[in-house]
């Protein structure tokens, strides 16, 4: 039984178990995909379930189709009544994660463009363990893929085998999280979150062009770092060794929120606890996402 009773799928809302499709299809066939994650947090006190910074991600989830050449599907504003009548169906008064993809439908080849399906399902998702505790990371022996051979600019469902050969290494080593390296030797990301650290005082990220998706959750961590701790993030080139030198690490996602490492490859980062700036972002992030404060309202778009 899954904790959701509805899901959605082009166009229509379906009991979960009944949101299916074809073994034959692309998808199924060759991973031609696209999705989003997006995060629904309850805010008990004004009963609303806040979706955060869902325009970012559906002009993300634009994007990913173009650059995959699909044939045109439903608009934004399709999508959007979409996931809401979603929530309103399953009548969620928890947060919730938000899976919406695109996908090549139909029985095609490899070269299809479409039918374009849409499937949007969200579940039940509490805040994990590792954002109060910590994580423990492993610097993967496998290499993010790069622009030119897999572009990770693209959120496709594809790219994601690359990501989860590196979890399940960490997994299996007894870490919590990877870290891999792009083909220069330079830190990209974690899979599915972006990496930061903080070392002499300054917040560093990898660039854009260290084969990294240019996450929306990393871009509010660069925005309110700068807007409430008037702290400039730099975004360059990050060495391997920076990471054990660092001050304080952490990763950031919709699914991960803001979490800190608090070792890499079994060396403690700092004193091995979670740092003052982390806190601080930490305890910023979550105030904004829950609409505990009235700071970017913009950025929360109400389901209910």
């Amino acid at each position: 039984m899954s904790a959701a009773d509805f899901a959605y799928l082009n166009g229509e809302l379906l009991p979960w178990n009944d949101a299916k499709i074809h073994v034959f299809s692309p998808v199924a066939k060759y991973g031609i995909g696209i999705f989003e994650g997006i995060r629904g947090y309850w805010n008990g006190h004004e009963e609303q379930l806040f979706l955060f910074r869902l325009k970012e991600h559906l002009d993300r989830y634009a994007f990913s189709q173009k650059a995959m050449r699909f044939d045109e599907g439903p608009s934004s504003r399709e999508l959007t009544q979409a996931l809401i009548s979603l929530c309103h169906a399953n009548q969620f008064r928890t947060t919730v994660h938000i899976r919406m993809m695109a996908f090549v439908d139909g029985l095609g080849e490899m070269s299809a463009t479409g039918p374009v399906g849409t499937a949007i399902t969200a579940l039940p998702r509490a805040t994990t363990k590792q954002v109060s505790r910590g994580a423990s990371a492993q610097i993967s022996s496998w290499m993010r893929i790069s622009d030119n051979v897999m572009p990770a600019r693209i959120k496709c469902n594809a790219n994601y085998h690359n990501s989860r050969l590196a979890v399940m290494q960490a997994q299996l080593d007894g870490y919590d999280v990877a870290f891999l390296l792009n083909s220069r030797g330079k830190l990209a990301e974690a899979p599915a979150m972006c990496v930061f650290l903080v070392r002499h005082g300054q917040l560093v990220t990898p660039s854009g062009t260290n084969d990294i998706l240019e996450s929306i959750t990393r871009r509010t961590v660069i925005e309110i770092a700068e807007e409430y701790l008037q702290l400039r993030t730099i975004e360059r080139d990050v060495d391997r060794t920076e990471l054990l030198l660092a001050d304080e690490v952490f990763y950031c996602g919709t699914g991960a929120e803001i979490t800190p490492v608090t070792s890499v490859d079994r060396i403690s980062i700092g004193d091995g606890k979670l740092g003052p700036l982390t806190s601080k972002l930490r305890e910023i992030y979550l105030s904004i996402v829950m609409g505990e404060t009235k700071d970017h309202s913009e950025w929360r778009t109400a389901a209910y």
